[in-house]
């Protein structure tokens, strides 16, 4: 069955949904089927990896008892859209309305070794829903002066979502996102975050580029569209596979992390 990992943050514009497609993208390139679950009304995640926006069913569909998951994933994606808004408020008057996208997924994961869920950028019912579907929870924040405070409030939804509902469900950690550790800024906000969470805070951070909005323009991963930008994604994937104790696959990034430390595209294994 795979490993789920509901990936969330506090607000929006920390850099979550280019992270969940570029691990999507790097997980797949090292021979691990990943879903890609998109649970932002928004449905970003859905266009950066390139799904027709005319696609159906989607995800709130599935959510609303309208399809099921199977028949909603469109080449390893199950997409949203505005839809997913109205799902939502739908949901709200049902009973046991936190459980409806971990019984969705039920029937699917056995085909995938990683399901990867982008939450919407605040902590209401859709990001509950992913918390008690995941084995794991990756929180993303972006290098500000409040990244701690978002972090914090994250995890209190985390420990409501733990204690009620998944006692299963583990953090995985946080990744610093937007960071240009040439500046005091950033490098205060990874310290502080590095004070409070110790080894839960990913060592590796995302470096802020516009190139990120320009590859997904052009539908490229950025490993592809900037090689010495994807490293930084490289490393965050190969720290989160070992805390998964994914060894062969951290085994078979390796030649994909030496290649783009050497400035070539690299290749998929």
């Amino acid at each position: 069955m795979a490993v789920t990992i509901a990936v969330l943050s506090q607000k929006g514009g920390t850099g979550k949904t280019t992270t969940v497609r570029t691990l999507t993208d790097v997980f797949r390139r090292i021979g691990l089927d990943t879903l890609a679950v998109d649970l932002d009304p928004q449905g970003n995640l859905s266009d950066y990896l390139d799904v027709d926006p005319a696609a159906e069913p989607t995800v709130g569909d599935v959510l609303t008892g309208r399809a099921v998951a199977a028949d909603a994933i469109h080449g390893g994606v199950l997409p949203a859209n505005l839809g997913l808004a109205e799902a939502e408020l739908t949901l709200g008057g049902k009973i046991g309305r936190e459980l409806t996208l971990r019984r969705a997924l039920r029937d699917v994961k056995d085909d995938y070794d990683v399901v990867l869920i982008d939450c919407p950028p605040a902590l209401g019912l859709l990001t509950v829903n992913a918390l008690v579907a995941a084995d794991y929870a990756l929180l993303s924040a972006e290098a500000q002066y409040f990244a701690m405070q978002g972090v914090e409030q994250a995890l209190e939804v985390i420990e409501l979502a733990r204690d009620n509902l998944n006692p299963g469900l583990e953090w995985l950690g946080v990744v610093l996102n937007i960071a240009d550790m040439r500046t005091r800024h950033s490098r205060e906000a990874f310290d502080s975050l590095r004070e409070h969470f110790g080894e839960k805070l990913v060592e590796q951070t995302i470096r802020s580029s516009i190139a990120y909005a320009e590859s997904a323009e052009r539908a490229l991963s950025i490993v592809d569209y900037r090689p010495d930008l994807g490293l930084d994604y490289l490393r965050v994937s190969d720290e989160l596979l070992g805390r998964l104790g994914l060894r062969g696959a951290r085994r078979r990034l390796k030649p994909l992390i030496d290649a783009a430390a050497n400035g070539h595209r690299p290749a998929a294994s």
